[in-house]
């Protein structure tokens, strides 16, 4: 069976999005985790969906070495890189109202049983990269296998919190701490 494996960037106290509503602290959305060769689908929910389409979709369509319009920053080589394979790459998002996407590869699924299904097809794991809601989702109908987080080493305070919707504790098994650089960890856990 394919593993669900979710990917997030969180300050020390477990935010992912600071008072602002993103996370100022992190300079580059590339996929750092060590899963793109791992994978060949991605999973997001439908708050995120939007957002996420329009950030890589500008950066596949941008000039090399211009400034992303959304952030003024110029993407960095990692970027570049996971929007070629984000383009052709399957996502699936889960939600109740959005029923359409400006890229082809881009299905809808309506219930966590449709993703348990998909963790049933062959095929490489399964990317989750958020948000929030329906990692907590995830995580309580226990479809998780595992999770990646890159700490960045300071405290959000305000901001929305990665777990604050989920409502179960969960057991979770440390598979590996990396030292980062800028004092950023980089952990691994299994779902216990």
């Amino acid at each position: 069976m394919r593993k669900l494996i979710a990917g997030f960037k969180v300050s020390i106290d477990g935010k992912i999005e600071g008072s602002e509503g993103y996370a100022d602290w992190v300079d580059a959305w590339s996929e750092d985790y060590g899963l793109t060769s791992q994978i060949d689908a991605c999973i997001l929910g439908g708050r995120m969906y939007p957002g996420y389409e329009q950030y890589w979709s500008a950066i596949q369509e941008n000039e090399p070495g211009k400034p992303h319009p959304m952030t003024g920053k110029v993407p960095v080589p990692a970027e570049l890189e996971w929007a070629r394979f984000a383009a052709q790459t399957p996502h699936y998002v889960l939600s109740n109202t959005l029923n359409s996407a400006l890229w082809p590869t881009t299905s809808f699924v309506r219930k966590l049983e449709d993703i348990a299904a998909l963790k049933q097809r062959p095929g490489k794991d399964i990317y989750l990269m958020g948000g929030a809601r329906i990692t907590a989702s995830l995580l309580d109908a226990r479809l998780m296998d595992e999770l990646r987080l890159i700490v960045y080493p300071l405290i959000a305070g305000e901001g929305k919190a990665l777990f604050g919707t989920t409502d179960r504790r969960h057991g979770l098994e440390l598979r590996k701490v990396q030292p980062l650089q800028d004092g950023r960890i980089s952990l691994i856990y299994a779902m216990g």
